[in-house]
């Protein structure tokens, strides 16, 4: 059985602190907003950090999901198992391998708003910009780098080893009092500091014996013109000048401020404000010519000198110099390295992001013709439901003239919209209107009508004229022919009244009555069939709500 996968925060072995703060997700108390559910690791519950999505859907922090690959044998994705523990399977096992990274969900979470949670501090911002503020806050606490082992905010910590380090501290090397920085720099014993730097580097030795008599080489500190009396081996130097660097920037500062404050009495001495034979730094006396005085003094009214033709820089503001200047080529060199570092690891996310654009287009193109494939099906189902519907259609009006269709030579035609058709006849619109067709027998005579609503002939205008029409059928190759079934013609009164009725037989001579030859006959019939003052008559009910009924009976005897 697998181990559990997912375990508490607390059972998350935390990091060192010069490692990031949130390795396992970023807690939820530091957005504004409540996030989402999909933004929570499926294992520490926090904010994602470095979403990656499993084979089963669910997405963990990536250095959770190394946490639980390492921490267990067979590890089974929690949410799945809490979900459903029946449907647990191969798909819902864990492995870095199997998962591969959420570039939409990181790039959301990159944009929720989040502010510091650090008390005192106000930032606020976006999430992408978190970690970059948590290096820089001024209010974290931070462990003081000289190892006293106090935490201070970092806005204080120049303070701190001003003032309060117990680690940074300055010896005298005239009384051998040991002095905070703030302190040393206001400290004065007799005796000149530099002839005492002086006495100090010529009484060090620079080679020692150690117990078994051997001789050890041993170096002093590259500061010790300005004040460290640091010695050791080449490797205790190296590391000396990495944690001091605060102090002999102190050393320094103070050296500098005392060369200034010689090179400034020395200029004062040399245009006549106090005697040469008076110039004193803490006790010792220097000649006008051992000091290196910018542009020209006037002495005597007359005697123009140039100090920087006549001497040179000092050894020891050179040396100061050289100091200064090797530091900062040390720094620019360092971030020289870091910037080829980062010019390194940008060219070779410029080269992924290449490689997943040509992956992207490559997958375009393929989805591309995908697309036009479905296309081509779409139109040729077009097509076939195009003509499925003109199937359809022919099919209704199949069953609709079936349905209307009779088979016993006795066919009621229902006219509705009289009126609006009454109209279309006037103006020539439609003439004249067919009925659906009808059989005298099953295997009989197919036949039709044909009314004229204003008329034909010497009825136009006037009369109603209905017509009989033979058309060409299935069957007409067994019938006998002309054709001579007496035809009669109603139109029926709506009230059961007064139905008006006509009657005729066929012309046997006439072409209406042979055997068709084409669709239909010449029409026959009655040309006055009906005047249209009395279409309209209030005391019969030929037109009712717009509709009337015409019916024809063929004699089959």
């Amino acid at each position: 059985m697998a181990e559990k996968a997912s375990r508490g925060q607390q059972d998350i072995p935390s990091s060192s602190p010069d490692e990031n703060e949130f390795p396992f997700g970023y807690p939820t108390s530091i957005c504004e907003d409540v996030p989402e559910q999909k933004y929570l690791c499926s294992n520490c519950n926090n904010v994602l950090k470095k979403a990656l999505q499993t084979l089963c859907g669910h997405r963990y922090c990536s250095a959770c999901l190394s946490w639980i690959v390492r921490n267990n044998k067979n590890p089974v994705c929690q949410k799945c198992k809490e979900e459903d523990p029946s449907t647990l399977s191969e798909g819902n096992l864990l492995a870095e391998e199997r998962a591969f990274g959420d570039a939409a969900i990181n790039k959301e979470i990159s944009e929720l708003r989040v502010h510091c949670v650090t008390l005192g501090c106000s930032w606020c911002g976006t999430m992408k910009n978190f970690e970059e503020h948590q290096i820089l806050c001024e209010y974290a606490l931070i462990p003081c780098h000289t190892g006293c082992g106090h935490v201070v905010m970092r806005k204080k910590l120049a303070d701190h080893l001003e003032n309060g380090c117990v680690n940074n501290m300055t010896v005298c090397h005239k009384c051998k009092q040991s002095l905070s920085s703030s302190k040393y720099q206001k400290h004065s014993c007799e005796g000149s500091l530099y002839r005492e730097q002086k006495h100090v580097q010529a009484e060090t030795p620079s080679n020692e014996k150690n117990h078994s008599g051997l001789s050890v080489s041993m170096d002093g500190c590259r500061f010790s013109e300005v004040g460290c009396s640091f010695g050791g081996s080449k490797e205790v130097i190296k590391e000396h000048e990495k944690t001091a660097v605060g102090t002999h920037m102190l050393l320094l500062l103070q050296y500098i401020k005392q060369l200034k404050a010689n090179l400034c009495t020395a200029s004062k001495a040399a245009n006549g404000f106090i005697p040469q034979t008076e110039l004193n730094v803490n006790g010792a006396e220097k000649s006008i010519s051992d000091l290196c005085i910018p542009g020209s003094l006037q002495i005597n009214g007359d005697l123009e000198v140039d100090c920087l033709t006549r001497t040179s820089v000092p050894r020891d503001e050179s040396v100061v110099q050289q100091l200064v200047r090797e530091k900062v080529i040390s720094e620019l060199e360092n971030k020289l390295h870091v910037f080829e570092n980062i010019v390194a690891v940008l060219n070779k996310e410029v080269e992924t992001s290449n490689l997943e654009i040509t992956a992207f287009r490559r997958q375009s193109e393929l989805d591309q013709n995908i697309i036009r494939g479905l296309e081509l099906k779409i139109a040729e189902l077009h097509c076939c439901l195009t003509q499925k519907d003109a199937g359809l259609s022919r099919l209704h009006k199949s069953l609709l003239f079936s349905e209307q269709t009779s088979y016993d030579g006795v066919f009621l035609w229902k006219i509705t919209d009289v009126s609006q058709k009454l109209q279309d006849s006037v103006t020539g619109r439609a003439v004249s209107l067919y009925s659906p067709a009808f059989y005298t027998a099953k295997y009989g005579y197919k036949v039709c009508l044909r009314i004229y609503l204003n008329g034909d002939g010497m009825g136009k205008g006037t009369h109603i004229s209905l017509y009989f029409v033979v058309m060409k059928g299935d069957y007409d190759a067994l019938l006998p022919w002309p054709f001579r079934h007496k035809v009669t013609f109603m139109l029926l009164d709506q009230n059961n009244r007064e139905h008006i009725i006509d009657v005729f037989r066929p012309d046997l001579a006439s072409a209406s009555f042979q055997r068709p030859v084409h669709d239909m006959n010449v029409a026959s019939g009655c040309p006055t069939f009906l005047p249209l003052t009395k279409l309209q008559s209030p005391k019969h009910a030929y037109v009712k709500e717009d509709t009337l009924f015409l019916k024809c009976i063929v004699d089959t005897n």
